[in-house]
């Protein structure tokens, strides 16, 4: 954990994490989009061998580039996810078109199902479920189906607060899953409290959901950037853990880093092992290199602190 040594000449100790917080971390992913991964050198020798790396397709950048970089990130050696926002996709021609070039050229046999944060569909597709009616993926052999979580809801979709669109949807993907041969998971938006993610991870786990749950997490960013990205991402409750840590000038001045709710999450899993939380997603708004490292340092299995 990176610390802010306000006292010249003030000792570090070192302490070993306990392992279920080593086992929650480990596999962990990552996402990238073709304009950041452009400024990393070399993947292999910035992130563990195998880790699944997801690629953010945003509205209005080529699917050349999206496939270029896909392609360099399999030939690398890393499974690659890319994003499918279904309100960015035209047609049901161009997501067969896409899902073939990322398929042929680029060896990708996953992807990652979004509704897409565009209000105005651009053409066929306005949800997910949509995406996966088509039966493109099952056709082309994709072998890994991820679909988006929302511990904390979406008014975009339920825009009466609610979680009745968005626990429907997740039945029908559930079903879904049941009759696919294709593994599938919920890569869940990031938050920064334990508390609802595990009431919503316990909650959709009564509802008769079976998917694994991969947890976003924001990787080590400045706390300003940070709540901004938080806003326009509808980040709810949680939010409010961010707006506390502002008020504290020293946590100000040091960038945010998840290990609370990481070790909240982990001593969770370690009570509940049956628990839907399998796996931990990194959205890397700080950058990167400073994610992949930050996450490194405690899969080495120590940290820093002061006493």
């Amino acid at each position: 954990m990176a610390l802010l040594n306000l006292f010249k000449g003030k000792q570090e100790e070192r302490f070993v994490e306990p392992a279920s917080f080593r086992d929650l971390i480990e596999g962990y992913s990552i996402e990238v989009m073709p304009r950041t991964a452009a400024k990393i050198e070399d993947f292999k020798a910035l992130l563990p061998k195998g880790t699944r790396v997801y690629i953010a397709h945003i509205d209005g950048t080529p699917i050349e580039e999206m496939v270029q970089t896909a392609k360099r990130l399999s030939t690398d050696g890393f499974p690659v996810m890319p994003h499918f926002p279904s309100r960015i996709i035209p047609s049901a021609a161009i997501l067969e078109d896409w899902i073939k070039r990322y398929h042929n050229e680029a060896g990708v046999e996953q992807a990652l199902l979004l509704g897409g944060g565009v209000s105005t569909p651009a053409g066929d597709f306005d949800s997910s479920i949509q995406l996966i009616e088509t039966g493109l993926f099952d056709r082309y052999g994709f072998k890994r189906l991820h679909v988006a979580g929302h511990p904390e809801g979406n008014k975009d979709i339920d825009k009466d607060g609610g979680t009745k669109i968005v626990d429907e949807a997740l039945k029908f993907k559930q079903a879904y899953s049941e009759r696919t041969d294709a593994e599938m998971a919920i890569t869940t938006q990031f938050a920064f409290d334990a508390k609802p993610v595990i009431a919503w991870a316990e909650r959709i786990a009564a509802a008769g959901i079976t998917l694994p749950i991969h947890l976003g997490i924001a990787g080590p960013t400045k706390l300003q950037t940070l709540i901004k990205f938080a806003i326009a991402c509808g980040v709810g409750p949680s939010l409010s853990v961010l707006q506390k840590r502002a008020l504290d000038l020293s946590k100000l001045l040091t960038p945010y880093e998840p290990d609370e709710l990481l070790t909240n999450i982990a001593d969770y899993k370690a009570a509940h092992p049956e628990s839907l939380i399998q796996s931990i997603h990194v959205f890397p708004l700080g950058g990167i290199r400073a994610s992949a490292e930050w996450m490194n340092e405690q899969l080495a299995g120590e940290r820093n602190v002061a006493p």
